[in-house]
């Protein structure tokens, strides 16, 4: 905000000065972070589908189907689920963190988007085992910030 002339009256205007390309920055960090972190994520999701196939003939659309699926679905299984969304934060988080001009910010968006993502999948598969669930929704918050930080010492050597 800075202060302007205009008309004989003096406003208070924003304007972004010359160069000053943080938020910009940020946002794209924030993008290309949840980018990085959705295909980390379904990326290890494939690879715990091939570890541990579901049923022929089953309708990927049909949240029933799904939530019957993770009701039986082996412990294995489940902690490739968990290890997906974990390393997916670390990824992205750590991505966002490096390009950020605001590395705390950036890597904690990617986290609170991945317990977002959590929630609503557990909302709408509530079969989850409760341990997955709770580390789920506890864990990439302070992954995400340990990725700021460990990336924000890098930066500053």
């Amino acid at each position: 905000w800075r202060l302007r002339h205009g008309g004989g009256h003096r406003m208070l205007r924003p304007t972004i000065a010359a160069g000053d390309t943080s938020m910009l920055r940020t946002l794209l960090a924030i993008v290309l972070g949840v980018i990085a972190m959705m295909v980390t994520v379904y990326g290890i999701e494939a690879i715990g589908h091939m570890m541990y196939p579901p049923p022929p003939g089953l309708d990927p659309n049909d949240l029933d189907q799904l939530d019957s699926i993770v009701a039986a679905a082996p412990v294995g299984a489940m902690v490739m689920l968990v290890i997906g969304w974990c390393v997916g934060t670390i990824v992205g988080s750590g991505l966002a963190a490096r390009i950020a001009r605001h590395p705390r910010i950036a890597a904690t968006v990617v986290a609170l988007l991945v317990v977002i993502g959590v929630a609503g999948t557990v909302f709408l598969m509530p079969s989850h085992p409760t341990w997955v669930a709770a580390l789920g929704l506890l864990l990439p918050v302070p992954l995400g910030l340990g990725m700021a930080r460990v990336v924000g010492r890098r930066g500053a050597q």
